[in-house]
Order: structure tokens, then C-alpha cells, then sequence
């Protein structure tokens, strides 16, 4: 199975900030993004966290539909 878990912030119809599971970190798209970016990716305890949620949300719910 193909899986990837995408989570992206939005500022004014513009995607700012995701993290893919694929990148396994943060990864910004506008100046205050890619700020924000370097400061999740420096947090080792919520990026491990991040990089759970493909096992946890993705894989747990992948035969629900």
C-alpha cells in the first residue's frame, strides 16, 4: 500500500506549511512558513510525533472504506 500522511496549514487561501510522511518533516512554502517550518523540524519530540501519525491514523483506518 501506497500511503502518505499529509498535514497542511492554509493563510488566506495559501498553503503555508506541510508535513508529509514521505519528506518525514516540515517543509515551508512562504517566508513565515518556512520559518515555522525550521522550528517544528527542530523539535525532535513533535516531529517524531508527526512521523507516528502515518501508523497510527493512515494504516489504523485503511480498511474502514
Amino acid at each position: 500500500n501506497n500511503i502518505e500522511y499529509i498535514f497542511s496549514h492554509y493563510y488566506n487561501m495559501e498553503e503555508i506549511i506541510r508535513f508529509s510522511s514521505s519528506v518525514g518533516k516540515f517543509v515551508g512554502y512562504t517566508e513565515f512558513g518556512v520559518k515555522q517550518a525550521n522550528y517544528f523540524n527542530s523539535q525532535a519530540s513533535y516531529l517524531a510525533q508527526m512521523r507516528a501519525q502515518k501508523e497510527t491514523v493512515c494504516k489504523h483506518n485503511i480498511d474502514v472504506d
